[in-house]
């Protein structure tokens, strides 16, 4: 009997922390809102990059749906979204924003495919 208590509580706080990883991914659709009001002028539509705005601004723009991107880390992404990388201004999102960015941002690697 014990056994089985154990074992349904195991499998309540195994689903739980799934449940809780789940939802702090992000909304990929919301995500895909903000990148298109707060990235895409720079990054493009689907993360490719604008050419008229590396050439301005003297930089390469790499897709975002490459595997340099697409191989940082969400914490990495979203340093370098809110604090900014280079050239490229911080932008302001709360930390459920960035989440949902940084979630459109991984279905661009998905969509290259």
């Amino acid at each position: 009997m014990k056994i089985t208590i154990k074992l349904a509580f195991v499998c309540a706080l195994a689903l739980s922390v799934s449940l809780l990883f789940a939802a702090a991914k992000g909304d990929a659709k919301k995500g895909k809102d903000l990148f298109a009001t707060k990235c895409s002028q720079c990054h493009g539509e689907k993360g490719e990059g604008k050419p008229a705005i590396a050439k301005m601004f003297n930089v390469t723009l790499k897709p975002l749906a490459g595997t340099e991107a697409q191989g940082k880390t969400d914490d990495q992404l979203t340093k370098i979204i809110v604090n900014g990388n280079g050239k490229m201004k911080p932008v302001k999102l709360s930390e459920t924003e960035a989440a949902d960015t940084i979630a459109f941002l991984r279905t661009l690697a998905t969509e290259k495919k």
